[in-house]
């Protein structure tokens, strides 16, 4: 009886280039890199599914990918393969970590409030075309070797992004009534986490008491509501802090809604353990 040989996995082949090239397109992956443990990408991975089905721990949570349907992983997430069909087939774009802080790439910051606890988007036939064609010019890019091909794949995956993103919005209303509740919360905490950081004001948006609306969105998302609160709140921090060099820390303090800056330099050191001017500095 013939022994079937397992394929390395792209990533798996890939893991220099991922690292000179900042942002890659690997066609062929039919599952993920490591197949009897939980895989961590130490990069942001989008996986856009060509055919079959692929049922996954996400973290805690149970979740698939199937035809034309579209993933967003951002680093250190645990995914584990609980069974795939033998046709899945799948294009990842991995992007280095390095890259997430060009100023250019803000919008991955700035969805992950979106992606990171609902991390596929079903396309139907059409979007699925127009995101294929910009991974295309993605891959055109590459092969005729551009000059300055590292800038054009950057404002290429950003129009990648954003398109997903209209597309991602259309589909809010086909969620169940809980999604509804964590993905409205998401889009709440993206217009207001500069002025109210407490979970009450959001639960009071969903007219929904504190107590069951924390409920719905650690069951939706695994995690609390404080913490993507406190999420998004430290990512808006750190982006303003490598970029906003025209602003000092009290500035910054008062555009998240410190009142004081001391108040924030102290929420800043629980959260990383260093002060917002030593961070500033390391970046």
């Amino acid at each position: 009886m013939k022994t079937q040989t397992v394929q390395p996995h792209p990533i798996n082949l890939n893991l220099q280039r991922i690292k000179d090239e900042g942002i890659v397109v690997l066609d062929n992956a039919h599952g993920l890199p490591t197949r009897d443990k939980p895989f961590i990408s130490p990069d942001y991975v989008i996986c856009i599914c060509h055919r079959g089905h692929i049922d996954l721990m996400y973290d805690d949570i149970s979740d698939y990918s199937e035809t034309h349907t579209v993933g967003v992983i951002f680093p250190n997430h645990s995914l584990r393969e609980v069974s795939k069909t033998d046709d899945y087939l799948a294009t990842l774009i991995v992007v280095d970590a390095s890259v997430l802080n060009d100023p250019m790439l803000q919008i991955i910051n700035q969805m992950r409030y979106r992606y990171e606890p609902h991390p596929c988007v079903k396309l139907d036939r059409h979007e699925y075309r127009n995101i294929m064609n910009v991974v295309e010019i993605m891959r055109e890019t590459v092969r005729v070797n551009l000059p300055d091909r590292r800038a054009l794949m950057t404002r290429q995956l950003e129009f990648l992004l954003r398109l997903l993103g209209i597309y991602r919005k259309n589909k809010f209303n086909e969620a169940n009534a809980e999604k509804r509740i964590s993905m409205q919360f998401h889009a709440n905490l993206e217009k207001h986490f500069r002025q109210h950081h407490d979970v009450g004001f959001y639960a009071e948006l969903a007219c929904l008491s504190p107590k069951y609306f924390s409920a719905v969105i650690h069951q939706e998302t695994g995690q609390t509501a404080a913490y993507w609160i406190r999420t998004k709140i430290m990512a808006e921090a750190k982006m303003l802090l490598h970029v906003r060099h025209d602003l000092n820390v009290q500035a910054i303090a008062h555009m998240l809604g410190f009142d004081e800056q001391a108040s924030f330099c102290r929420y800043f050191k629980r959260e990383t353990g260093m002060s917002p001017s030593a961070f500033r500095e390391k970046g």
